[in-house]
């Protein structure tokens, strides 16, 4: 896909708080299968499909993370197990595992890696490694008892939230818009270090991109800029603010997050203390050329 066709893709969007809230009520039942997509689509016809799946993932995650000690506690696992063998010997050409997994409402993939987990330990007797795991689920043809496989492989395929296909899909949508501001750039004539230059150099921590000379955006100052393929939302920008951005302002000064796939537009409150944020890369630069010549 190329940059033109992603651009088309991509919604420059900005949400108010309380939109983003009304979204996320109506996403709280909702279960991270493929067909939720379709009830999300006639909901909300004026968001891209990519806005509303990252929207999704992001309060999917959310709750899982509120629900994973229920789920993962010994005899839950242990009950989970005990009716999906059950169920397997009378009724193996049904879709067992996401059946249960929509029951009690857990992601597809993570059910399928406890069912996985449980599996392994019982033929090896012992536990299996996480490293050994993750492996099988990418692979479920590595799993012996074919049933089990073909059932773990709808669960990959039917999770739009977790799991190893989710995963790659992620990653390359990360770094494919990585390339499209690359391109945007390079259209623009700005020199500029990418994060594989800048480690090169023996930086560690950094943003995708270092600008040689600085730019304005909207008459603020921007040196560096980030690149995020999902939405921006309250907890997500936060989590960024923390890990990232401010390390970013303290090291190399002002600079730019572009959420591709739009942000909450209260979120874009800090520009006086050094970051700027905009859902597509920006129309309105000014170059220092421009600032020197100007009248």
């Amino acid at each position: 896909m190329d940059s033109a066709s992603v651009d088309q893709e991509v919604n420059k969007t900005r949400l108010s708080r309380a939109e983003y809230r009304c979204i996320s009520r109506f996403m709280e039942h909702l279960r991270p299968t493929r067909q939720c997509m379709k009830k999300l689509k006639t909901q909300f016809p004026h968001l891209s499909p990519s806005t509303l799946l990252s929207i999704f993932s992001q309060e999917y995650q959310k709750r899982t993370k509120r629900s994973m000690a229920r789920h993962h506690a010994p005899d839950v696992v242990k009950s989970y197990y005990q009716w999906y063998r059950s169920e397997a010997k009378t009724r193996p050409a049904d879709p067992l595992l996401l059946e249960l997994a929509n029951e009690v409402d857990m992601s597809p993939a993570l059910l399928a890696r406890v069912m996985v987990e449980c599996f392994m330990e019982e033929r090896e007797a012992s536990v299996p490694s996480r490293h050994v795991i993750n492996n099988t689920l990418r692979e479920p043809a590595l799993i012996p008892d074919l049933l089990l496989a073909k059932h773990v492989e709808q669960c990959t395929i039917n999770d739009c939230c977790y799991g190893p296909l989710v995963d790659c899909i992620k990653h390359a949508i990360g770094l494919e818009h990585e390339e499209i501001l690359r391109d945007k750039l390079r259209e623009r004539r700005l020199s500029f270090l990418d994060e594989n230059q800048l480690r090169a150099k023996g930086y560690d921590k950094t943003p995708d991109i270092i600008l040689e000379v600085p730019i304005a955006v909207e008459d603020h100052i921007v040196h560096w800029i980030e690149s995020k393929a999902s939405f921006g939302d309250d907890h997500s920008h936060q989590t960024y603010l923390n890990e990232q951005f401010w390390s970013y302002c303290n090291r190399f000064g002002p600079g730019l997050v572009i959420y591709w796939y739009g942000f909450i537009s209260e979120l874009d409150c800090q520009r006086d203390r050094g970051i700027v944020l905009k859902d597509c890369f920006p129309s309105d630069i000014t170059t220092l050329c421009q600032r020197l010549t100007s009248p």
